[in-house]
């Protein structure tokens, strides 16, 4: 979406195949992309990526933010190592030194636009996701000290927030009994397309933040206003759920 823009793209994740078939699909279409294989753990490769683009093109106008992984289960089943120090690696670390390898560059320039994919997740704490939502709390709180520093400056910074969404994501986020009770009564209407448009949006029109769905809002004002409610509500989940994962 963002090459049909008129933007010259640069792809970046683990999965060098899956890289190569977008790039190629974009450039079918017409518009120019480069894939580069890139763990954003990794600093070296971090550093190449950022160093790559602007060998090619000279300058980088925007930094979409989107790399995660999630874990649903109760903390005490969280393994250390990948749902713990992972998780926050990728989550949070990894966006902050991807994003500090770009700012020299967009400050230099006194121009550019940082879009940081967030969650709903950042905003409201629910059961089954204390790590997911202790790195996304961290995405939101570096989003917003970042955008009121360089701000001035001439960057802009943006917070994306979305809902569930039917991606791939969810299907690598565990398979807890209790998350897979809940999620199989919920219907996800929201498609990685409309979320993908959306960020375009705020790429075109930048603002602070965008939650999507828009009812998503309201959630978030009542369990900001109402936290004791909320409390409540989660303290009967928990009382209900946690015995069915006791049993498996």
């Amino acid at each position: 979406m963002f090459a049909a823009e008129g933007c010259k793209v640069v792809l970046a994740a683990r999965r060098i195949d899956r890289l190569q078939n977008l790039a190629a699909k974009i450039q079918d279409a017409g518009g120019e992309a480069l894939a580069i294989p890139v763990d954003i753990v990794e600093a070296i490769e971090v550093q190449n990526l950022i160093q790559s683009t602007l060998d090619l093109y000279g300058q980088i106008d925007i930094l979409f933010n989107n790399a995660g992984i999630g874990r649903v289960e109760w903390f005490e089943n969280h393994d250390p190592e990948r749902d713990i120090e992972m998780l926050m690696q990728i989550n949070l670390i990894g966006l902050m030194q991807v994003t500090r390898a770009v700012l020299p560059h967009m400050l230099s320039r006194r121009e550019g636009h940082i879009i940081n994919m967030v969650s709903v997740a950042g905003l409201m704490s629910p059961p089954l996701i204390t790590s997911y939502s202790a790195s996304k709390f961290g995405v939101r709180a570096f989003t917003d000290s970042l955008r009121r520093e360089i701000t001035p400056l001439g960057i802009k910074v943006s917070g994306i927030y979305p809902g569930p969404a039917a991606t791939e994501f969810g299907q690598h986020v565990g398979k807890n009994k209790a998350y897979n009770s809940v999620s199989a009564k919920v219907n996800v209407h929201m498609t990685s397309s409309y979320v993908a448009r959306r960020v375009v949006d705020v790429a075109k029109r930048p603002r602070r933040s965008l939650i999507i769905p828009w009812w998503f809002r309201i959630f978030f004002v009542f369990d900001t206003l109402f936290p004791v409610f909320m409390d409540w509500v989660y303290f009967y989940f928990v009382k209900k759920y946690h015995k069915l994962d006791e049993e498996k």
